[in-house]
């Protein structure tokens, strides 16, 4: 008995279970479960018969309720109407409306009374509700307000049927209208013309603005080319100031030092010219000392040799006639008792006599090579003498022709000095001046006036004749010897010299009355 009332539980419950689970329904997320034959309160408190389910799900008794599944998916359609304009022009407007049925349960369960067994129907009310309300609007507007406003036309179109579509429990989530056309031609004219202003105005624009922009370019560039003008004329004006000065400063530095070194090489050429001449002195005696002392030295060494081959010989020869003359000795000796003795005698006579004649001969002929190696010697010194007399000629030539300007002045400077001391003894020979007019001082002042003419005249005399400037060749050296005293203090042995040397002009100068 138990086990029997098990067995029955189980099955009863089997039962059950497979009722529930044919008997459940369940709606998915974009669908709507519509229950009709089983009651539904409403928010305001009515009751309704059919029941709308979102998003969950119920038992459904498939013997006392129908159970509908109403999509809640957004839906498309076009439009297409051909409708005809205020000022009688008949477009055809093209547009998209996306719609759906909404989610709240009453309006479920109105798209459901209507709709609920045939779902295609809701498409078709749709689309006549928009192209009605669009042929409605299109008849109040002319077409320049259709082209220009078709944002506001979709709302307007959008507004009208809002109240329609509720009413069928349906929502308009947007209206958009994509084209409006016309078979006429009309838009297009109107839009060429318009196209045509509007290039117009953009024309003039552009021309306008061009002609601005040349305006402005124009007076930019007079602004720009006074300002370069005046910028020109002030950088000229600063060159030439910066090129007049510097013209100047490089004229003064030139000048300066140009005489400068006039002065320095004045001086340097007149030391150069001593230094050459006693350079040249040297190294031509020192040639010519080393060359006599190795020309005597020889001479001294071949003589020493000949000598000491001479006297050699003559000890050989002497030695030589020794042995003969005992050799006759001995032969006298041996032939004193007979004839063949004074044949022996004679005999060593004869050689002893030509042992003496050679021996004077080889005496003689060494005597005579020495006075010929004597003589070559004395002849080698006379030669290399005359050549290093020769060379030290040549170099003091060269000197001279590479200084001849430093050369000229320095025999000038050496003759101005006689010239000025005879010059002055005729001054010296005048006993005394007799100056009639002028006050204190004038007489000397008069007679200085007339020797510095006179030394002009002298100075300017020697000028045309030779082509020397005395004046200049004084001035000049007086700048030198500033400068080389500065430079070269080993310079004051020269001066001494060159000194020396005019004390003796001065001394064998002629002397005579110089005319006042």
């Amino acid at each position: 008995m138990v086990g029997g009332g098990v067995v029955a539980v189980i099955v009863l419950s089997l039962i059950v279970l497979l009722l529930f689970r044919a008997w459940y329904r369940i709606a998915k997320a974009d669908e709507a479960l519509v229950i009709v034959g089983k009651n539904q309160r409403g928010e305001d408190g009515t009751s309704s018969r059919i029941t709308v389910v979102t998003g969950g799900g119920t038992v459904v008794n498939p013997i006392t309720q129908r159970a509908e599944l109403i999509s809640l998916r957004a839906r498309q359609i076009n439009v297409e109407p051909t409708a005809q304009s205020s000022n009688g022009v008949t477009v055809d407007v093209t547009g998209v409306a996306l719609f759906k049925i909404g989610s709240e349960p009453e309006q479920v369960r109105r798209a459901a009374e209507r709709f609920a067994s045939q779902d295609n129907a809701i498409e078709q009310f749709t689309r006549e509700q928009l192209e009605g309300s669009l042929r409605g609007v299109v008849a109040m507007l002319t077409v320049e307000q259709l082209m220009r406003d078709r944002q506001q036309l979709s709302d307007q179109i959008a507004e009208n049927i809002k109240g329609d579509l509720e009413a069928q429990g349906l929502i308009l989530d947007s209206f958009q209208i994509q084209g409006i056309t016309d078979k006429n031609g009309y838009i297009e004219a109107l839009g060429a013309s318009e196209i045509e202003r509007v290039k117009r105005d953009a024309q003039v624009a552009s021309i306008s603005a061009q002609r601005e922009v040349q305006r402005n370019k124009i007076a930019t560039d007079e602004q720009n080319l006074v300002e370069y003008t005046a910028y020109q004329k002030n950088t000229a004006n600063a060159k030439a100031e910066i090129g007049r000065a510097n013209a100047e400063a490089e004229a003064a530095e030139k000048l300066a030092r140009e005489r400068l070194e006039q002065g320095v090489l004045e001086q340097a050429a007149m030391n150069q010219s001593a230094k050459l001449d006693a350079e040249v002195r040297r190294v031509a005696e020192a040639a010519t000392y080393e060359r006599q002392q190795k020309a005597d030295a020889e001479a001294y060494e071949q003589q020493k040799q000949a000598d000491a081959e001479a006297y050699s010989r003559i000890k050989e020869a002497e030695a030589q006639a020794k042995i003969a003359e005992q050799k006759a000795l001995e032969l006298k000796t041996r032939a004193a008792a007979d004839a063949e003795t004074v044949r022996l005698a004679a005999e060593a006579d004869a050689l002893a006599q030509r042992a003496a004649a050679e021996a004077a001969a080889f005496a003689a002929q060494q005597e005579a090579q020495g006075t010929k190696f004597r003589a070559d010697a004395e002849a080698e010194a006379i030669r290399l003498a005359g050549e290093a007399k020769a060379s030290a000629i040549k170099a003091e030539a060269a000197a001279i022709a590479e200084h001849e300007e430093a050369l000229m002045a320095q025999r000038a400077i050496e003759a101005v000095v006689p010239m000025m001391t005879e010059f002055a003894k005729g001054y010296q020979r005048v006993g005394s001046i007799t100056v009639l007019g002028g006050g204190d001082g004038a007489a000397s002042a008069h007679l200085a006036s007339e020797q510095a003419v006179g030394m002009r005249a002298t100075f300017d005399a020697v000028k045309a004749a030779t082509g020397v400037d005395l004046s200049a060749i004084i001035a000049g050296r007086a700048v030198g010897e500033g400068i080389a005293e500065g430079l070269r203090p080993a310079a004051e042995p020269t001066r001494a010299a060159r000194a020396a040397k005019v004390a003796p002009a001065q001394a064998s100068a002629p002397t005579g009355d110089a005319p006042v």
